[in-house]
């Protein structure tokens, strides 16, 4: 199955990935700051693929709860290990069984939806668990909108261990897709020297903040 072998290559890439300096300190600050703009002291916030946690330690205060998960084992276990982890409730789980634990006012997903196997029926689960006025905040890989020959290499990298199973869906794509699930997309900004990559901010359709 792509989710196992997912889980698998995580779980083996998981020091390594969190060793692994930023690249861009402040896009990443940048991204932080939007993404704490759209959050209230109340909220109940759920992250999927939080991979080591940095990101849920930054926003957790700025919450009443933080849930933060993941698939992968070895990552959370690095992510309760960190410094702030107190402050947020980690735990091993698969996106699909974190929302499980919902409603919730806010759900994360950095980085995470390209992984997933089936991202339209995420989505719309992911619409279903949000409160009324919830959001969904989101920063995808667009890997059909990067350079050909770049894309040319992800299978050559998949064989040798060093890329993901991960799904090939440009930013139009993207935007349809949240779309079709019943979001409106209320905010879409670049971060970083990437526009394959953007982070959006989508609520459900009829509703704002």
């Amino acid at each position: 199955m792509p989710q196992d072998k997912n889980r698998r290559f995580w779980d083996r890439i998981a020091q390594r990935y969190a060793a692994r300096p930023l690249k861009d300190v402040a896009a990443y600050e940048a991204m932080l700051a939007a993404t704490a703009s759209h959050l209230r002291p109340s909220d109940r916030v759920l992250e999927i693929g939080c991979g080591t946690g940095g990101t849920a330690i930054a926003l957790a205060p700025k919450v009443a709860h933080f849930l933060a998960t993941d698939f992968s084992a070895e990552m959370v276990r690095i992510a309760q290990a960190k410094p702030g982890a107190d402050a947020v409730d980690f735990r091993v789980e698969a996106a699909q069984e974190a929302l499980d634990h919902g409603p919730f006012d806010a759900i994360c997903a950095f980085n995470v939806l390209h992984l997933v196997e089936d991202m339209p029926a995420l989505l719309r689960r992911i619409h279903d668990t949000l409160s009324p006025d919830g959001a969904l905040i989101c920063k995808t890989w667009c890997f059909s909108d990067v350079k050909l020959w770049v894309r040319a290499l992800f299978p050559v990298l998949r064989m040798i261990g060093l890329f993901p199973v991960a799904t090939q869906l440009g930013v139009a794509q993207l935007q349809q897709t949240l779309q079709d699930a019943g979001f409106e997309i209320v905010e879409q900004r670049i971060f970083g020297a990437y526009p394959q990559n953007p982070f959006i901010v989508a609520r459900k359709a009829g509703h704002r903040a």
